[in-house]
């Protein structure tokens, strides 16, 4: 089995990024670590913090994003970090490389049950002559990114990584080393499983519960096949598995928050997530157009998100080609 660092020169990645990747991957290792120890360690539990999204931090989602934010500002090549944690991005060494923004662990409302969550990050080139403690800077399209990916920290702890090359899956060994173990991920364009928060069903557009109803009806309805649902609620684990073997992940509009297009973060789920299912051959979209083709105009921006096996995203799309959207 081949070293991450192995695989990422055999692909002829960019030094500097891989540098920055490992460098990634080893913050992601101590939250592992913290992660395992659970509650032998102290971290489990709520706080009575907020964050910017006004959401209760677990002791968790605090740690995870000091462990990142300071092993990430210790690097050179780091000109400034933004988390789905902090209210305004940090700026690192003004004359980086990079930008990282990420999701310092995801699905933390599952880390007391013990259900697998994960940290999802993007990378972005650092435009020159920027203020880094200002949002500007990070405000790309998702077609920017350099390269994405997510840790899952589960059973065993995965690294889904995509350069831009493919999506590869490397396992944390029990020698601390990440070692490619699923080359050239490619997602089933056809499924027969869903993900979604049916208890939201009310709240949705028209045509996602169209859709979704259609769903269920199976081999007695339009679709002529029956379903299978799923629901963790953890978009990590749910990417995770329609990266492994396929199926379709939604997060539709919500009519109780109408001036919000969604509930994911374009920045540190959208984007990066969206840019693993394209190249593992899947589509990921608003419901309208492709999330990576939308343009933030804010850090914490949300998005409506469905994406997955590509031929069950088409069919949703054709559902909402009648409706209008509510993303910009």
């Amino acid at each position: 089995m081949q070293l991450l660092s192995q695989f990422l020169r055999r692909q002829d990645t960019d030094e500097e990024l891989m540098d920055l990747i490992t460098t990634l991957t080893v913050a992601c290792k101590e939250i592992a670590l913290k992660l395992r120890q659970g509650a032998l360690a102290g971290v489990l539990g709520t706080t009575d913090n907020t964050n910017v999204q006004g959401e209760s931090q677990k002791k968790l989602d605090i740690i995870s994003n000091e462990i990142l934010k300071t092993v990430l500002l210790n690097h050179t090549l780091v000109a400034g970090v933004a988390s789905e944690e902090e209210s305004w991005p940090v700026p690192g060494n003004k004359d980086g490389r990079f930008l990282v923004l990420f999701d310092p662990l995801d699905g933390s409302s599952n880390i007391d049950v013990n259900v697998s969550v994960g940290t999802i990050f993007s990378i972005l080139e650092a435009p020159e002559g920027e203020d880094f403690s200002t949002e500007q800077p990070y405000l790309q399209s998702g077609r920017k990114q350099l390269a994405a990916g997510y840790v899952l920290y589960g059973p065993s702890a995965l690294l889904v990584l995509t350069t831009g090359q493919g999506v590869n899956m490397f396992t944390l060994s029990h020698t601390g080393d990440f070692l490619l173990t699923h080359e050239n991920v490619q997602i089933p364009e056809e499924t027969r499983e869903f993900a979604i928060n049916m208890s939201n069903h009310r709240h949705w557009e028209q045509p996602m519960r169209d859709y979704i109803g259609d769903v269920l009806l199976g081999a007695d309805g339009p679709r002529e096949k029956n379903f299978n649902m799923r629901w963790i609620a953890s978009m990590v684990a749910e990417v995770h598995r329609v990266l492994t073997r396929g199926g379709i992940f939604a997060y539709p509009w919500d009519a109780r928050t109408p001036k919000k297009p969604g509930k994911l973060r374009i920045m540190y789920e959208g984007n990066p997530m969206s840019m693993l299912v394209e190249q593992a051959g899947g589509l990921a979209t608003n419901c309208y157009k492709n999330v990576m083709d939308v343009q933030p105009d804010d850090i914490h921006e949300r998005v409506s998100v469905a994406l997955g096996s590509s031929k069950e995203v088409e069919i949703l799309l054709e559902y909402h080609k009648k409706g209008v959207s509510k993303d910009d």
